[in-house]
């Protein structure tokens, strides 16, 4: 089955939503690999005790046990946010083929904002990036989910 970009950020904010449900920061992903949806996640780090529970590290897991190998050579990574380093350099280790991302991450986005992780030469794997897919919903997710978190205190 063929799915637009669109399509699949907003499975990816189906993921975030989840999350944020939960109490956890709003960030989904999906992966995608021939055109299959092959893992999916959200963030969990307060729920598994586990700060690498990322939405994407999770997705990668979940796509990496379903087609039983950790190289995910050609995918597609769905995420609702600009991916942190150590996501970033989960993708370059599974070969990861392309990113697309919703909202750009000032603070911690190290795919393009700060590093240049999934471009740079001094890596051995460069993954393609498209940014800004459903960027108004995607930053509007997590804007409300810290505005709310703020009117609590």
């Amino acid at each position: 089955m063929s799915f637009t970009d669109e399509e699949l950020m907003r499975l990816a904010l189906d993921e975030a939503r989840v999350a944020g449900a939960e109490g956890e920061v709003p960030i989904g992903a999906i992966v995608v690999l021939d055109g299959d949806i092959k893992g999916r996640g959200h963030n969990a780090v307060i729920q598994l005790h586990d700060p690498t529970a990322h939405a994407e590290i999770m997705a990668l897991r979940e796509a990496a046990a379903t087609i039983g190998n950790y190289r995910l050579t050609d995918a597609v990574v769905y995420s609702t946010i600009e991916p942190c380093a150590m996501c970033a350099g989960a993708m370059i280790h599974a070969r990861i083929g392309r990113l697309v991302y919703g909202a750009t991450d000032e603070k911690a986005g190290a795919v393009e904002t700060h590093f240049g992780i999934c471009s740079t030469d001094f890596l051995n794997h460069r993954v393609g990036i498209e940014k800004g897919v459903l960027e108004a919903d995607c930053r509007q997710m997590l804007q409300s989910f810290f505005r709310k978190k703020r009117e609590k205190r």
